[in-house]
């Protein structure tokens, strides 16, 4: 059949237009570039070991804790290109609740209520507690029933503070490889769950944050005979079901063992995620410090 000038035209129009939409779609396409990366070393026997990390508004200081019971404060020194040169080492208290033996505990998430209240959750003795980042104080908040299931080693490794101040909790482990990730929330004195996030692929929780945008980022690790590889997929816990988008997949021994995440703003109006390795207080391991820029 022959098309007419006017038939010709529209098919025309509508075929620059599905191009127009589709270099459009690809240029919303989220990216990450690498801004920093080097490792931090201190002389000391206690440092090491660091699962979760909390960065200031500006960038500027991180605290972490460590899976041996320390609690660390640094100040990031930065090169012109806004680029992490050198961490140096400002405080270091000890954890305890009063009762075990300070240092005895093995804190893995670290989160930061917009308040600037502390919470960190620990592994073994599964529970989520109140920091004083002053005194090295911990105070445990009331646990789920669902806690006491979780596997030994295998516990809260993801912890997150929301826009609201609700803490969002997630295990390393589902349970069965098929099974999602649940999400607990603490909110008005007691935890509920709220979401279940799509396992896919050997990627397992071991860290996450809520960005300056309100979405939350949530970093995954996977052990291979070859190295470590990580994940980050960013998804909106106000959308159901859940959509996560990955961010970032990486091969075996491209980074260290990257256990923390945190996300902040830059003067220029870039996302920011800081990554954090824990060494395991082993010298073939590194404490590495991963810096990206995202691009939307």
């Amino acid at each position: 059949m022959r098309l007419g000038s006017g038939q010709l035209t529209l098919r025309l129009c509508l075929a620059v237009l599905c191009l127009s939409c589709a270099a459009l779609s690809a240029q919303a396409e989220p990216t990450l570039r690498l801004v920093s990366k080097l490792n931090w070393a201190e002389d000391a026997p206690w440092f090491g070991g660091f699962s979760g990390a909390e960065v200031s508004k500006d960038g500027q200081t991180v605290t972490l804790i460590s899976d041996r019971g320390s609690l660390a404060i640094a100040r990031i020194v930065r090169g012109p290109e806004g680029q992490i040169d050198r961490l140096q080492l400002q405080s270091r208290q000890i954890l305890w609740n009063g009762t075990d033996t300070p240092g005895d505990h093995d804190a893995e998430g670290l989160a930061r209520r917009p308040d600037g209240v502390l919470y960190l959750s620990a592994e073994h003795d599964h529970h989520v507690a109140h920091l004083d980042a002053d005194t090295g104080k911990i105070t445990s908040l009331p646990r789920a029933k669902e806690f006491a299931a979780f596997q030994l080693n295998s516990g809260i490794e993801a912890l997150a503070a929301g826009p609201d101040g609700a803490l969002y909790a997630i295990p390393e482990r589902s349970g069965k490889v098929d099974r999602p990730f649940p999400v607990f929330r603490f909110k008005d004195g007691a935890w509920s769950i709220t979401h279940h996030i799509p396992r896919h692929g050997p990627f397992l929780p071991v860290g996450a944050d809520f960005g300056p945008d309100g979405l939350f980022y949530l970093l995954e690790r996977a052990a291979t005979p070859l190295g470590f590889r990580s994940r980050i997929r960013r998804m909106d816990l106000a959308q159901m079901p859940l959509r996560p988008k990955t961010l970032l997949s990486t091969g075996p021994a491209r980074f260290d063992n990257l256990e923390a995440i945190t996300i902040w703003r830059d003067p220029a109006g870039a996302i920011r995620l800081i990554l954090v390795s824990d060494d395991n207080f082993l010298s073939i391991q590194h404490t590495q410090i991963i810096e990206y820029a995202l691009t939307e």
